[in-house]
């Protein structure tokens, strides 16, 4: 029986006005900050957003011009997700946030017109607005996460988190075959701890493979917002090992995942240590000869650390 799209669709408007909500208070210098996605700013991933929001809709209204310009984008290359952020950094702050919400609400107003056991056509597999509609709320919610990230702000995990794991858990067959690799025969269990206090749970209970922790850590891997080293999860099997590393809940081609953020704080404390021996060695030096300039000097070297 097909999905009733109601509830669905009232999560992704209330996912949509979260990220509005921090993106309408921002100054335009600021929509240029770079995020964690590399070589994009915050107004790189509106567009992103507003752009593959109109082509959902043209997936709705008119499949076949869908399938034939999805068809000439993808021949472009695997970076063209890359080449139209490049096409629209023309755009002002203001005109952003208005293609967003203007395309952000034609889609909600094709959804509530589709047909709930029709198949839509997209870049991956074909789908239902069932699954469509979770598509663009996790889209929304990875992206809105890099823009969080950007600017410090610290979400809120909610309810809507089970559409994001769900998506996650169903992409695993495809995370396989986006990477070349044969699907496990090996099941696997997801126990994840809710916002609200209970437990979503998939797979087999007595499966040896296992992925244990928070729904929001569990998000931010399949999305892959951040490295399972950066997170409490708590992976058990190498099936479910092998999974973790390449888990992609988005449609394209193989994500190249984020480097662990333990890594760069290392590196960066590392860079630090050795500033700041400089530093000290210079100061050192500048006390010996009694000059004040050289320890000056030693000083704002050892600044980064």
């Amino acid at each position: 029986m097909p999905a009733d799209l109601s509830a669905l669709t009232a999560d992704l408007v209330a996912e949509s006005a979260w990220l509005e909500g921090i993106l309408r208070p921002l100054a335009p210098p600021e929509w240029q900050l770079s995020t964690p996605a590399e070589g994009w700013t915050i107004a790189d991933q509106v567009s992103h957003l507003a752009y593959f929001d109109e082509t959902t809709l043209l997936s709705i209204r008119d499949p076949g011009r869908f399938r034939r310009e999805a068809a000439a984008l993808t021949s472009r290359g695997s970076d063209f997700p890359d080449q139209i952020a490049a096409e629209y950094r023309h755009l002002g702050a203001a005109e952003l946030l208005r293609w967003f919400r203007t395309a952000r609400q034609a889609l909600l107003d094709g959804y509530a017109g589709a047909n709930p056991a029709a198949r839509l056509p997209w870049y991956g597999l074909d789908m239902g607005p069932a699954s469509s509609i979770t598509a663009r709320l996790m889209e929304t919610w990875a992206h809105g996460q890099d823009i969080a990230d950007t600017l410090g702000v610290q979400r809120p995990a909610t309810g809507r988190l089970r559409h994001v794991a769900h998506l996650g858990v169903r992409s695993l067959p495809y995370s396989y075959a986006v990477n070349g690799l044969p699907r496990p025969d090996a099941p696997i269990r997801v126990e994840i701890a809710a916002p609200d206090g209970g437990q979503w749970t998939w797979g087999p209970a007595d499966a040896g493979d296992r992925v244990t922790g928070t729904a929001l850590d569990f998000c931010l891997v399949v999305t892959q917002r951040r490295h399972l080293s950066d997170t409490a999860l708590v992976v058990t099997g190498g099936t479910a090992r092998e999974w973790m590393a390449i888990a992609q809940a988005f449609a394209g081609t193989a994500g190249a995942g984020r480097k662990p953020l333990s890594a760069d704080r290392a590196a960066a404390g590392a860079a630090g240590s050795v500033a700041g021996s400089s530093g000290a060695a210079a100061g050192a030096a500048g006390s010996v000869a009694g000059s004040s300039v050289a320890g000056g000097s030693g000083a704002r070297r050892g600044e980064p650390a």
